[in-house]
C-alpha cells in the first residue's frame, strides 16, 4: 500500500517569500485524507504493527481542552512509531451509550422514555429540539424505549461528526476508516457475545442482593463509579434499652448510639462493637430494644467496628452504607429494608415493628424523602425522650454516584455481576499478576492498579436500569402463575446477536406469549457502559468479526488513558481479556494527568470549569495547542496555560522562518537543494552534526519510554541553540565563503533541517509538513525517523576524517560569539556593529578547539581579527567601531 504523496521523489523546490501558519490545518488534513497517509496497511505482519486502543470519548455534547491534552499525547506516540518503521493501527471509537447520552437526548428533544409504550414507527423528532424555552412550555413528550433509542442515534451521529472535525483540526493521525460506536450493531454483538461467554463459564451471575442505588437516575451503581463528597451532617445520640439485668458502660440499662442517619432507625437489625472493646464485651450475645419502634435486636462483635468512632458501638441498618452490607452478610442478620428505589421511606413498616406506637411513628415517616424523614425522626425522638442532647454538627464524606446529585442509598435488587476478584482471592491475585505483563508509563501507576484490586469488596455490577445501552441478551420463562424463573434464562445463539429482549421474541416462543403464564419476559436491563468499553481492544481489532485483522493487532501495543479511570476502564478491560484471551490486553499503558483550572481543580464538564478548544485552535493554531499539550509530562496533572500556546505559536513561526532562511543559501545555483554528506568538511558543521546525533539519541530514548514531553523539551532547546548560534556562525560562510566552505555550510544546514523537521513532526505536524513540501517529496509523516548513526557518519566520513572533530567545538564557538555579543548589548550597540579589536581569553584546551572554527567566529562577530590569550576562564576585551560611524541596525 502506497502511503506517500502522489510522488515520493523530491519536487522542484518552491520556497514561499512570506510563509505563514494560516490555513495549514485544512490544507494538510485534506491532503492526508486524499493520500491515505495514515491508513493502516493490513498486509503487514504482526511484529511490525503498533496497535493503539484509542479511548472512545463520551459523545454527549462537546469536547473540552482536556481531550486535546490527552489525545495529543497519544498522537505524538503514534507518529513516532510510524516514522520508526511500525505500521500503526490507530482507530477511533465513540462512546455513545449510557447515562450522559440519555440525559442529553432527554434535554435536547424534550422527551421522556416510557417503557410501557409500544414502538411508534411514525414518530418524528420534535421540531423544537434544542429550543429549551419551547420545550419547557410544552413539557416532555413520552416515547417508547425504541423511539427514544432512535433519537439517541440521531443526536450522537451529529456529535460524532463534530468530534471528528475537531480531532482532524487538531491533527490526530487516526485512520478514519477504522472506527466504531459503542452502540452500533457490531459493538452490541461483541458486548453480548462476551457476556454470554462469561455466563457460560460462570464468570457472570445474577443475584438479588443489596446494591448501591442512585435515587435520581433510578439505577444501580458499581463500586468503581463512586466518589466521596464532603457534606454537612450531624451525630445524633440515641438511647437503646438493654434487657432486664444488663447494664451498659455507665451502669444504667441504656446504651447510647451516635449515628449520622437516624432516619434508618426503623431498619436497624443489630448493634455492633469491636470484639476487643472491653466496654461492650459483656453485652455480646445479649439483646436491646430500639428507641421509638421497640424492636429487639442483638448485640454483635465485629472487627470493622471502630472503638474511637462515636460511642464505640454502632447500629447496623439494612442498609445505610457498604459497611452495613458487610456486617449484614458476615453476621447473618435479618433484612428490614425501608428505602424505596425513589429514595423515599416505603409505605409499609418492616417486620418487627408491631407496637401501636411504633407503627404510628413509622406512618409519620412513610413516603418522605431521606432529608425529610431525618427531620421527622429527630422530632419523634425528642417527643419520646430518646434523643440525648442536640445533634452535633459535623462534616463528613458521603458516597455519590459520580454523575449523580444526591447521596447514594443501598437497596435490595436483582442485578448481574461479573467476577473481578472482589470475593475470590485467587482471581484477585491473577488479575494483579496481569499488571506485571504490562509496561506502565509512568511506572508508579501500576501501584494504583494493584491497590484498586486489593481494595475491592465485591464483584463488578454490570446491569443498569436505564434505556440507552446494550441490552442484557436474555429472556426468562414464566411459570403457570406468571412468576419469573430467573434460574433458567433463555439464551440466544451467538449467530443471532445482537438481540433486544424488550422487542425481540425469545427463541422457541411467539410474541403473543410475552408476559403470559407459560410464556416469557425479556430482561429489561442494559449493561453498564463500561461493560462494552471494557471490550474496546476486541472491538477495534475485529474479535470474532475479522480474524485476519485480529491476528495482526491483538493483543494491542498501547492503551493510552487518564489516570483517574484506572479503576474503571483499565481494570475492567484487563478482566475481560483475562477471561477471554488469558492474556493482558496490551503491552504498554500510558497514563495522562488531568488539566487543572487556575484554582488547581480538575477541569470537567460536571464542574462547569472546562475550556472548549475551538477558540484556542483558531487563535493560536493547532501546532501551538499541541505544543502546550505535549509539554504535559506523562501521568502528571497540568495547569491550563495559554501562555504556553503563545510560545508554541512562536516556535511554529520560527520553524517556518528558519527553514526558509536555511534553504535560501545557494538555492539559485543548487536547484534541487540536495544533501551531500561528503560535502560537509568544516569542523563547525561536523561538530554541529555530532551534537545533533546526540539529540536524536536522547529524543529516541525518550519516545521509546513514552516520554514525549522530554523528547519535545530536548528538541526545542537544541533547535533554539541551532538557530541562535550555529546559523549565525555559518551564514557568512554559506553566503560568501569559498566553494568548499560554503558547500559544507549549506549541506550541513539542510541535513540539520531535515533532521529537526522529523524530530518536530510528532508535535507540530502541520508546520513540519508544510516546510517538508517546499523541498522534499512524500509526507514527512511517512519518512524515516532520524538516525544518530547516519549523522555521525556524515560528520566523520572519509573525506573529512583526516581532521578529527570534537562536538564541543560548537559549544566553544557559540560561547565566544555570545561573549562578544554580550559586550555589544551592554554598550547598547547593534549586534551588526563592527569590532575593530578583540582579545578572547580562555583555557588552553578550549582555545585549541576555538582555533578550528575561529574564521566563523570572526565573521559572525563582524570582526577583522580576534586575538587569543590563555587564561583560567572565558573573558573578552572588545573595542567597537565608534558609534558615529556605526552602520544601520540590522
Amino acid at each position: 500500500m502506497n502511503h506517500a504523496t502522489p510522488s515520493a521523489e523530491s519536487p522542484s523546490p518552491s520556497i514561499p517569500d512570506r510563509p505563514g501558519l494560516e490555513g495549514l490545518e485544512d490544507h494538510w488534513d485534506s491532503n492526508w485524507e486524499q493520500w491515505g497517509t495514515y491508513r493502516f496497511d493490513r498486509t503487514v505482519e504482526r511484529s511490525q504493527v503498533f496497535s493503539i486502543d484509542t479511548p472512545p470519548p463520551t459523545v454527549s455534547g462537546s469536547l473540552h481542552v482536556g481531550h486535546v491534552f490527552s489525545y495529543t499525547h497519544t498522537d505524538t506516540i503514534a507518529r513516532y512509531q510510524r516514522m520508526s518503521g511500525r505500521e500503526v493501527f490507530y482507530p477511533m471509537g465513540w462512546d455513545d451509550n449510557g447515562l450522559p447520552t440519555e440525559r442529553r437526548v432527554q434535554n435536547y428533544f424534550g422527551v421522556r422514555c416510557e417503557t410501557s409504550l409500544s414502538y411508534d414507527p411514525t414518530f418524528k423528532a420534535p421540531e423544537d429540539a434544542g429550543d429549551s424555552q419551547a420545550i419547557n412550555k410544552r413539557g416532555n413528550i413520552d416515547v417508547s424505549r425504541r423511539n427514544f433509542i432512535e433519537l439517541c442515534h440521531i443526536l450522537t451521529a451529529e456529535d460524532e461528526q463534530a468530534f471528528e472535525t475537531l480531532f482532524r483540526r487538531l491533527g490526530l493521525s487516526v485512520d478514519w476508516t477504522q472506527n466504531y460506536t459503542t452502540i452500533d450493531e457490531r459493538c452490541q454483538r461483541s458486548s453480548q457475545r462476551a457476556f454470554l461467554r462469561n455466563l457460560a463459564r460462570e464468570e457472570a451471575y445474577q443475584i438479588e442482593a443489596p446494591s448501591l442505588w442512585d435515587v435520581t437516575h433510578r439505577t444501580a451503581v458499581a463500586q468503581a463509579e463512586l466518589e466521596d463528597r464532603e457534606r454537612p451532617g450531624a451525630y445524633h445520640r440515641l438511647t437503646f434499652h438493654l434487657s432486664d439485668g444488663a447494664s451498659g458502660p455507665d451502669g444504667s440499662n441504656d446504651l447510647h448510639i451516635a449515628t449520622t442517619r437516624p432516619e434508618l432507625l426503623a431498619a436497624c437489625v443489630a448493634l455492633v462493637a469491636h470484639p476487643d472493646d472491653e466496654r461492650y464485651q459483656s453485652l455480646f450475645g445479649s439483646r436491646v430494644t430500639t428507641p421509638v419502634f421497640g424492636v429487639e435486636v442483638p448485640i454483635k462483635a465485629h472487627q470493622l467496628a471502630d472503638p474511637d468512632k462515636g460511642t464505640g458501638i454502632a447500629m447496623i441498618c439494612t442498609f445505610g452504607d457498604t459497611t452495613d452490607v458487610t456486617w449484614w452478610r458476615e453476621l447473618d442478620l435479618d433484612v428490614r429494608a425501608i428505602v424505596s428505589r425513589g429514595g423515599r421511606i416505603i409505605p409499609e413498616p418492616p417486620h418487627g415493628i408491631e407496637s401501636q406506637s411504633g407503627r404510628e411513628a413509622y406512618a409519620r415517616l412513610a413516603g418522605k424523602t431521606m432529608f425529610s424523614a431525618q427531620a421527622e425522626i429527630v422530632e419523634i425522638l425528642r417527643e419520646t425522650g430518646e434523643l440525648v442532647g442536640e445533634p452535633e454538627p459535623i462534616s463528613h464524606p458521603v458516597k455519590f454516584f459520580e454523575k449523580g446529585d444526591k447521596p447514594l442509598e443501598i437497596v435490595t435488587s436483582r442485578q448481574w455481576y461479573i467476577r473481578n476478584g472482589g470475593r475470590d482471592p485467587g482471581l484477585r491475585a491473577a488479575l494483579i499478576a496481569r499488571g506485571d505483563e504490562i509496561q506502565w508509563h509512568p511506572a508508579y501507576m501500576q501501584t494504583r492498579y494493584t491497590n484498586w484490586i486489593d481494595g475491592l469488596n465485591g464483584d463488578w455490577l454490570i446491569s443498569r436500569q436505564r434505556f440507552f445501552g446494550v441490552p442484557i441478551p436474555l429472556w426468562y420463562p414464566l411459570d403457570s402463575g406468571g412468576e419469573i424463573d430467573h434460574d433458567h434464562p433463555i439464551i440466544p445463539t451467538e449467530a443471532n446477536l445482537p438481540v433486544d429482549p424488550s422487542s425481540d421474541t425469545a427463541p422457541g416462543y411467539d410474541e403473543a406469549q410475552r408476559g403470559q403464564p407459560h410464556g416469557f419476559v425479556g430482561d429489561a436491563d442494559v449493561m453498564d457502559t463500561w461493560a462494552t468499553s471494557s471490550l474496546t481492544p476486541q472491538i477495534a481489532c475485529g474479535w470474532e468479526e475479522d480474524d485476519d485483522l485480529y491476528s495482526r493487532t491483538y493483543p494491542m501495543d498501547l492503551r493510552p488513558q487518564a489516570h483517574d479511570i484506572i479503576r474503571t476502564w483499565l481494570f475492567s478491560t484487563a478482566v475481560r481479556s483475562h477471561f477471554e484471551a488469558d492474556a493482558a490486553p496490551w503491552g504498554h499503558c500510558a497514563l495522562s494527568g488531568w488539566i487543572l483550572d487556575p484554582d488547581r481543580k480538575k477541569m470537567s464538564k460536571s464542574k462547569g470549569n472546562v475550556v472548549t478548544p475551538i477558540d484556542l485552535l483558531d487563535q493560536y493554531g493547532s501546532d501551538a495547542v499541541r505544543y502546550w499539550a505535549a509539554n504535559g509530562r506523562p501521568g502528571t496533572d497540568t495547569a491550563f496555560d495559554d501562555g504556553q500556546m503563545k510560545i508554541g505559536r512562536r516556535l511554529a513561526v520560527k520553524v517556518l522562518n528558519a527553514s526558509r532562511f536555511a534553504l535560501g543559501f545557494g538555492a539559485e545555483t543548487d536547484t534541487a537543494l540536495a544533501i551531500n554528506p561528503e560535502a560537509i568538511t568544516q569542523p563547525l558543521d561536523r561538530a554541529m552534526l555530532l551534537g545533533l546525533a546526540n539529540l536524536v539519541e536522547e529524543a529516541t530514548k525518550a519516545f521509546d519510554h513514552f516520554d514525549y514531553a522530554r523528547a519535545l523539551e530536548r528538541t526545542e532547546t537544541w533547535f533554539w541553540t541551532f538557530t541562535d548560534n550555529h546559523v549565525e556562525l555559518v551564514k557568512n560562510r554559506a553566503y560568501e565563503g569559498d566553494e568548499a566552505g560554503a558547500e559544507s555550510a549549506r549541506h550541513a544546514l539542510r541535513l540539520a533541517l531535515s533532521t529537526l523537521l522529523r524530530l518536530f513532526a510528532p508535535f507540530l505536524p502541520f508546520v513540519t509538513e508544510e516546510v517538508w513540501s517546499w523541498w522534499r517529496g512524500g509526507s514527512i509523516h511517512r519518512q524515516t525517523w532520524p538516525s544518530a548513526d547516519e549523522l555521525r557518519s556524515a560528520a566523520l566520513h572519509a573525506d573529512a576524517a583526516e581532521q578529527s572533530v570534537d562536538p564541543a567545538v560548537a559549544e566553544v564557538a557559540a560561547a565566544a560569539l555570545a561573549e562578544i555579543r554580550r559586550h555589544k548589548t551592554t554598550e547598547k550597540r547593534s549586534l551588526a556593529t563592527p569590532v575593530i579589536s578583540c582579545t578572547l581569553t580562555d583555557t588552553p584546551e578550549r582555545l585549541a578547539l576555538l582555533r578550528l572554527v575561529l574564521d566563523d567566529v570572526v565573521a559572525a562577530a563582524r570582526a577583522t581579527h580576534i586575538d587569543l590569550a590563555e587564561g583560567a576562564a572565558l573573558s573578552t576585551y572588545v573595542e567597537l567601531e565608534p558609534s558615529e560611524s556605526k552602520p544601520a541596525s540590522d
